[in-house]
């Protein structure tokens, strides 16, 4: 069973996605931010990182970063519901930092799950 770690710091949206990923069939992580997702990576390194921008603390291209460093290879997929600054395309930055997909909110179930997938290489 392949295993996401979902990052988050809205619960909303760490439990749908978990709940998602479940009925999908994939094993589920959550983390509310950039920190506590980082050390479940670290302890077993899942297949795939979902991670939003804007997070307590580490922020989600901190974590992109990181997780390259941790695992190069590991898919990350990066979340925002909008940039804080409006001058900066944050989704655009995750890209070239790394992110193999980016995902606008509010976003669909199969939006997400095409995302995953695609990350995945399936």
């Amino acid at each position: 069973m392949k295993r996401v770690v979902v990052i988050d710091d809205d619960e909303s949206i760490r439990r749908t996605l978990g709940v998602l990923l479940e009925r999908a069939g994939y094993a589920v992580v959550l983390a509310p931010d950039g920190e506590e997702g980082l050390r479940h990576c670290r302890a077993a390194v899942p297949n795939l990182v979902m991670t939003d921008i804007h997070l307590p603390g580490m922020d989600g291209i901190e974590v992109a970063l990181a997780l390259r460093t941790l695992a190069p290879e590991l898919p990350v997929i990066v979340m925002s519901g909008g940039d804080r600054t409006a001058r900066l395309d944050l989704l655009g930055s995750a890209l070239l930092l790394g992110a193999v997909r980016v995902l606008r909110k509010p976003f669909t179930i199969d939006e997400a799950l095409s995302a995953i997938e695609a990350a995945l290489g399936g």
